[in-house]
């Protein structure tokens, strides 16, 4: 097979992707010092010193490796006190760990293959939960971004049983799905609710319906690796029997489990939290005060849209040479003519960070 055509068209329309080594707030990319804005480390915790001291000592415990998957041998006694704490955290019955939020919305979509009839989803939900949705076999079926009309009119055409899913917050505009009003839907019909808290689990406090399935990632505001579904204890058990990916994956490495459990107590002290939000209201109203068109979001995901590739390229590398690191998100990721800058506030950006940035956006931009 030959790539170099598809390559090169990627290229010629500013959709090339290049990977940079990167960490945290500050980092460091081809020998320059930058402020990172565009990572998911919402609460600064991937870092924090009492996380990665849980974590060697997990090391220290449980070795480097699960070495087998969880129903063979590898479900060790970080895992289940891990399981348990997410439990209760979410108010639910049971939690079940995944290796990653991709393979858990694949590992639901997957046990549940023949108890659905059809599936309805935002139209910017993630990508894995539509990649979840055509393994499964049934129409993908899409209602409008966050519109409760749109969700009723279609779930009217629909009969037997039916799953409405739902990014929590969603991943590029920062917006949060109407969780209570989709409540008030689904008891009104045969319908489940399943929700993908990626980027909301630990920033804010879950919603989480009865009998509804909720999966949330660790690798973002909690700062570790993994993902979990919780939800009660027949879909869990049921789950652990029918999961693919969860039934054939080795476990995630138990001291991540143990550094997870310290994220999860930093969390309920609430001072990464408090950190963060006063960042999101300074951003915002700063942001005002300039008059720059960053999007209205009261999460950590700040967008500026932009729409054209090349545009959004140029300004990022602006911002590069003035020591920001801003990445252009671009199709498919987002829509055709949405191209735009994902800017992203974690806990430990100071005032003075944020106010630079906004300062060089709104020069860039003219």
């Amino acid at each position: 097979m030959d790539f170099s055509q598809d390559l090169s068209n990627l290229k010629q329309n500013y959709l090339y992707r290049t990977r940079k080594i990167s960490k945290n707030t500050q980092i460091n990319i081809n020998g320059k010092s930058l402020i990172n804005f565009c990572s998911n480390d919402y609460l600064s915790l991937a870092s924090h010193p009492q996380v990665k001291e849980a974590f060697k000592q997990g090391i220290d415990k449980f070795g480097v490796g699960a070495s087998a998957s969880h129903l063979i041998s590898g479900h060790t006694a970080a895992h289940q006190a891990l399981e348990e704490a997410l439990a209760n955290y979410t108010g639910q019955e049971k939690a079940l760990l995944f290796s990653t939020g991709y393979m858990a919305n694949i590992g639901v979509f997957s046990a549940l293959k023949d108890k659905l009839d059809w599936v309805l989803q935002d139209k910017f939900n993630h990508a894995s939960l539509i990649d979840a949705n055509h393994l499964i076999g049934l129409p993908l079926q899409r209602y409008l971004h966050n519109n409760l009309k749109s969700l009723k009119k279609k779930i009217n055409k629909q009969t037997g049983q039916g799953l409405i899913v739902t990014d929590n917050v969603f991943s590029m505009d920062g917006d949060q799905a109407n969780i209570k009003g989709i409540e008030k839907i689904v008891e009104k019909t045969d319908t489940f609710l399943m929700q993908d808290d990626a980027h909301g689990f630990g920033v804010f406090k879950p919603i989480i319906p009865k009998n509804s399935i909720y999966m949330a990632t660790l690798g973002k505001a909690v700062g570790t690796m993994g993902a979990f579904v919780a939800g009660n204890e027949d879909l869990i058990d049921f789950l652990i029997q029918k999961s693919r990916p969860y039934i054939y994956t080795t476990a995630i490495v138990p001291a991540l489990c143990s550094a997870t459990l310290k994220s999860l107590e930093l969390i309920k002290e609430g001072e990464q939290n408090t950190k963060l939000l006063a960042n999101i209201h300074y951003f915002q109203n700063l942001s005002k005060a300039l008059n720059l068109p960053i999007k209205a979001s009261n999460s950590a995901i700040q967008p500026l849209i932009l729409g054209n590739n090349k545009k959004s390229i140029n300004i990022s590398k602006k911002l590069f040479s003035t020591g920001f690191h801003i990445s252009a998100i671009r199709p498919p990721t987002v829509p055709k003519n949405t191209t735009r800058l994902r800017i992203t506030l974690n806990a430990d950006h100071t005032q003075n960070q944020i106010k630079e940035l906004l300062i060089q956006l709104k020069y860039v931009i003219q």
